[in-house]
């Protein structure tokens, strides 16, 4: 309300002030005229001298309109009459004729401010029809190329207040309400409330304006919000497809890993439960070391298929703490069957990482146990360290069919496997659940193919930043 005030004492002031200046150039006008007038005299007839005032009339009428050009035509004839036509310094006249010489003067410079102003409010209009054209022309090139509507509102609404203009203006999409010290103009396209142009109550707007102008503006808006709505509901449907597909290639993927390990453990659990069946203690303990490594692999498929439905549904909830690369290498072999294949090479006085280190690990175990599958049996894989650029790399190279450059970043998509792979091994979701926890963690993973044959995954990670020392 404090604005709408100001807002409107602004309004009035400057009112006030165009109006007091137009005042003020029709009595400059007048009394130049009559100075030159005073100038001629000597040399031309006085009489003849009063169609100099039109001189004053027309500057008047084409800037400050009829009104003050009828005024000024009407003082120009007393003033005349008054210095130059005797008697002098009265407004009486000697001569009739005189009388109809005034009338001409007055009626002349009344039709000569009444076509000036004409004129003027011609080229204003036209001025107007041409901002309104290039404003809504800029508006649908913004709204119709995908901008948000409710984002450029106050872009909108400021070229309307420039339009119509009023001291300022607001757009709200809805149908209108009433606010305290504010006018609201409903923006209807057809039968279809778009919303509603607030401006100061106070305001004057000219309705030939608003009648032209507001109706395109509303289509406009109404075209614009029918895109979005559209667009949303395109969005939808698209992520309703994806998550199908994703159901379905879930489903294709998980239906052979979940099936072979529920079968095993299904075989060997009736085994040990046949009475007729004379098992040793050695194919006792082998069918429950079966059961136990088949239980394990299901709940690592489990594992891996809940992992990837939360990095799905948003970055995962990290619990970061400074830790060591050794620690982080060292518990994510450990976990591996064939960690004897690996090879470690990890220099000295590594930064530490701030980060999830059961994350982190899950990344490494989940690389390098990719590395190892797809490596010929007896091959090393290696993994070193490094420090570049304020990250600390950690790389891991096998000896396997390596990745095509087109198929660098295919690998890391859930359910995929590179095209060298032959015969896909496993559901193919390891890289794509160890790309989302590195970026998680504000890291990355890529991947890059050796010159010897082989890959070469890159895990960087930000080194963590101590504070500064503090001198004792």
């Amino acid at each position: 309300m404090d604005r709408l005030v100001r807002l409107r004492g602004a309004y009035v002031a400057r009112s006030v002030r165009r109006t007091a200046l137009g005042f003020l150039a029709s009595a400059a006008g007048v009394a130049a005229v009559t100075g030159l007038i005073y100038l001629l005299r000597p040399h031309v007839p006085a009489l003849s001298l009063s169609v100099l005032y039109v001189l004053a009339i027309l500057p008047i009428a084409v800037v400050w309109g009829r009104v003050h050009a009828a005024l000024v035509a009407v003082a120009s004839m007393l003033l005349f009459n008054f210095l130059f036509l005797p008697p002098v310094h009265t407004l009486t006249l000697g001569a009739k004729e005189n009388w109809l010489k005034l009338l001409v003067f007055l009626v002349t410079g009344l039709l000569v401010a009444e076509l000036a102003a004409r004129a003027r409010q011609r080229a204003r209009d036209a001025e107007q029809r041409e901002r309104e054209a290039v404003l809504l022309a800029e508006l649908s090139t913004v709204l119709l190329s995908g901008a948000e509507v409710e984002s450029e509102l106050v872009r909108i609404a400021d070229g309307a207040s420039r339009i119509l203009r009023t001291p300022s203006a607001r757009i709200e999409l809805g149908p209108p309400q009433r606010v305290p010290g504010e006018a609201a103009i409903e923006l209807r396209a057809g039968d279809r409330c778009v919303g509603a142009l607030y401006v100061p109550a106070w305001s004057s707007i000219d309705n030939r304006v608003a009648e032209r102008f507001l109706p395109p503006l509303a289509s406009l808006l109404g075209v614009a919000v029918d895109r979005e709505r559209l667009q949303r509901e395109a969005f939808e449907a698209e992520a309703l497809r994806r998550s199908d597909s994703m159901k379905t290639a879930l489903l294709r993927a998980v239906s052979h890993d979940l099936r072979s390990p529920l079968t095993a453990i299904r075989v060997a659990v009736e085994s040990l439960e046949n009475p007729s069946l004379v098992l040793g203690a050695r194919e006792r303990a082998a069918l429950l070391e079966t059961v136990r490594f088949e239980t394990e692999r299901l709940d690592r498929l489990v594992g891996n298929l809940l992992d990837l439905s939360r990095l799905q549904a948003g970055a995962p909830r990290t619990t970061k703490s400074l830790r060591s690369v050794d620690d982080i290498v060292v518990q994510a072999l450990e976990g591996l069957a064939d960690h004897e294949r690996v090879a470690v090479s990890l220099p000295d006085h590594l930064p530490l990482v701030e980060v999830d280190e059961t994350q982190i690990e899950r990344v490494l175990a989940n690389v390098l146990e990719n590395a190892i599958r797809f490596s010929p049996p007896g091959t090393p894989v290696s993994i070193g360290a490094g420090v570049a650029d304020g990250e600390v790399l950690i790389r891991v190279e096998d000896e396997g069919p390596g990745v095509p450059h087109h198929e660098l970043e295919r690998v890391f998509e859930p359910f995929r496997h590179a095209s060298t792979a032959g015969d896909s091994k496993g559901t193919g979701l390891g890289l794509a659940i160890a790309r989302g926890f590195a970026e998680a963690n504000g890291g990355r993973l890529v991947v890059e193919p050796r010159a010897g044959g082989g890959a070469s995954f890159v895990l960087a990670l930000p080194a963590a930043v101590y504070p500064a020392a503090i001198p004792v």
